[in-house]
């Protein structure tokens, strides 16, 4: 389940809940434009006995976006054989999906944040949607998240 929500201080955000247990998540929150080629936001994984964030990935507006690939995941809710993969340029924030049956997509969102740096660290949770309207719903929930303030 996906939710598009106002924060108390004006900004958008967008909730992510694993449909087979609800206390797993990824929320994505505090976004701003840093200059008019890129979008940064925040991103924050839970899960029982996890919680793990990174304050600031990048989307370029060059670059193919996350909502892109989880539409073309939405358009092919009949299923699909094998992995598919999006990642940040910086590939501190990756998706890999998986079609299983009954309909559904598991989502393994794994932040990785200065992937060049000594002590580096990561984190992974799956959340599991409807292939069709759960993942067409979160979307177009992304894309208006990470939609440009002054476009």
């Amino acid at each position: 389940m996906t939710s598009l929500s106002d924060e108390t201080d004006g900004r958008r955000g967008v909730s992510v809940r694993c449909g087979h247990n609800a206390s797993v998540g990824v929320e994505f929150r505090d976004r701003f434009n840093f200059d008019e080629d890129s979008v940064h936001y925040a991103v924050e994984l839970r899960a029982p006995g996890l919680t793990a964030r990174v304050d600031e990935v990048v989307a370029w507006t060059w670059d193919s976006d996350l909502a892109l690939f989880l539409d073309e995941l939405a358009a092919d809710y009949r299923g699909w054989d094998g992995e598919r993969i999006w990642r940040t340029d910086d590939r501190d924030l990756s998706v890999s999906a998986v079609f299983r049956s009954g309909g559904h997509v598991a989502l393994n969102w794994t932040l990785r944040p200065w992937p060049q740096a000594a002590g580096v660290w990561d984190a992974s949770v799956t959340t599991w949607l409807e292939a069709g309207e759960q993942m067409t719903s979160l979307a177009a929930d992304l894309r208006h998240f990470l939609a440009r303030e002054d476009r």
